[in-house]
């Protein structure tokens, strides 16, 4: 009994240790084109009542000479030298630590490991291996007229900045990308010009969700599709 008694006391401790603290938003795995930015979420949630510093550790990374990799948070980042610092949550604060990777030119598979641990306590850390896979994007066409080929946004889910390639065969047209809410109302504006064969959206400031973008050729809605966002 007494045995028992002790088994379950110390998986209770455990259990209780094991809440201290969590990564939410976690994923294993993410894809990207060439020259993509991508956020890896390190967001650290205390459980705790009481304030707590962090330990964040990257003990795990085969980056390529043409990648990059820097810990930000919001939109601050360390130089690509900091593999290690602390950082202090307060009670139930969820903090937008970010592990970002510029993904290169070079197709590649990299693999990442991340430490993070209550300052003094390494025994509760929490591991988190990430794998991440780069390659050439193929673009597809979604709509092609005598004056216009617009293909399909990439990445799509996207975390900070998706793209569209596009190419205008009559400089006269007047062409932009409008994205929206599900509720209809418009998010970000973006001209098309005809020097030019791709547009950048930046979405980094909105919330997670579904969006859409429609493209306007002389003010008249041509095209309407489907984009996730996911922080």
């Amino acid at each position: 009994m007494n045995r028992l008694l002790l088994l379950v006391g110390f998986f209770c401790c455990a259990a209780g240790q094991a809440q201290n603290f969590e990564l939410v938003e976690r994923q294993d795995a993410y894809s990207a084109g060439f020259n993509q930015l991508v956020r890896i979420p390190l967001k650290i949630k205390n459980n705790t009542d009481k304030a707590q510093f962090y330990i964040v550790r990257k003990t795990k990374s085969d980056l390529l000479e043409n990648q990059k990799g820097y810990f930000c948070l919001d939109s601050k980042c360390l130089e690509s030298t900091v593999n290690e610092f602390s950082k202090k949550v307060e009670p139930g604060e969820v903090i937008n630590l970010y592990y970002t990777v510029e993904s290169g030119m070079l197709q590649a598979t990299n693999n990442f490991k991340f430490e993070v641990f209550p300052k003094g306590f390494p025994a509760e850390q929490i591991e988190h291996n990430v794998l991440l896979s780069v390659e050439e994007h193929s673009p597809r066409s979604v709509y092609q007229t005598r004056d216009i080929t617009i293909n399909d946004v990439y990445p799509n889910p996207v975390q900070d900045q998706a793209s569209i390639d596009y190419k205008i065969h009559n400089e006269a047209l007047k062409a932009k990308i409008v994205v929206h809410n599900i509720l209809g109302r418009a998010m970000a504006e973006y001209e098309l010009p005809s020097n030019d064969t791709r547009v950048k959206m930046l979405v980094d400031d909105f919330a997670p969700g579904v969006y859409f973008y429609t493209v306007y050729l002389n003010n008249s809605g041509v095209l309407t599709r489907k984009i996730i966002v996911r922080k």
